[in-house]
């Protein structure tokens, strides 16, 4: 089922599909895109300003937004007609999308594939550094793992696919490349993304009230540290400090 709910003229309408009795996708298109996901965070936005009642929670993805509800006090057909009634409000920016530097360290042990990824991709280890860190990633999506963020878009020159041989085990922090994404690995877990370096900030905690740190529609920017500084931060960050985005105190 189409319906215009968030069409900004010429845009492709809205797609309804039911996942099971308790949930529905809103689907904007089928690629990564950023016009795309803007309308996918704008709708986000909107369902929550809207405080529709039944709605139980939100995910945004790359290109779509599921609405999970309860059936005993909102049907599908009602809430597909109270997404409609928003009408053709254009796609924008999250209001409250914030924006981060993450500091991150692209040296020694903390920075694995560097090498590797400037051999492959016919830069200098600096250079690979400079395009990475002076890149604005947009937040896509979060998945995968609790609170990690799928940003894009990584520079066409550092576009790499994943590696050939996944690692077992890749350290909480580390920050790493897969085509045109970035992301950092809030969690030690298996992983196949080019580790560029690591950042010693907390990407999330079950007893902060938004356990994930990061939004989809916020803004990230890494920032190059020194393994002095990182250790420093580290410290910080296992005394309980939370970093913060830019323009608010730490917590």
């Amino acid at each position: 089922m189409t319906g215009p709910s968030s069409n900004p003229p010429g845009a492709t309408p809205a797609r309804y599909l039911p996942s099971g009795d308790t949930a529905l996708v809103v689907e904007f298109g089928d690629r990564i895109d950023r016009a795309i996901n803007d309308r996918v965070v704008a709708l986000d936005d909107a369902v929550h300003e809207a405080a529709i009642d039944g709605v139980v929670e939100t995910v945004p993805t790359y290109c779509s937004l599921m609405i999970h509800y309860d059936p005993l006090r909102i049907g599908a057909a009602e809430l597909i007609a109270r997404i409609d009634a928003f009408g053709s409000r254009p796609a924008k920016a999250r209001a409250g999308g914030r924006a981060w530097r993450v500091p991150v360290c692209y040296r020694g042990r903390h920075a694995p594939d560097l090498a590797e990824v400037a051999a492959r991709t016919g830069l200098s280890p600096d250079e690979v550094v400079a395009l990475h860190s002076g890149t604005a990633y947009h937040v896509y999506m979060i998945g995968f793992l609790p609170g990690f963020a799928y940003m894009g878009d990584v520079p066409e020159r550092l576009s790499l696919p994943r590696r050939d041989n996944p690692r077992t085990t890749v350290p909480a922090g580390s920050v790493g490349i897969a085509l045109a994404m970035t992301g950092i690995y809030p969690l030690e877990s298996p992983g196949g993304w080019h580790l560029l370096g690591k950042t010693p900030i907390r990407l999330s905690d079950l007893a902060w009230p938004q356990p994930a740190l990061f939004s989809a529609g916020d803004t990230v920017e890494f920032v190059p540290i020194d393994e002095p500084k990182f250790d420093r931060l580290r410290r910080d960050q296992d005394a309980g400090q939370r970093w913060a985005p830019v323009g608010e105190d730490a917590r």
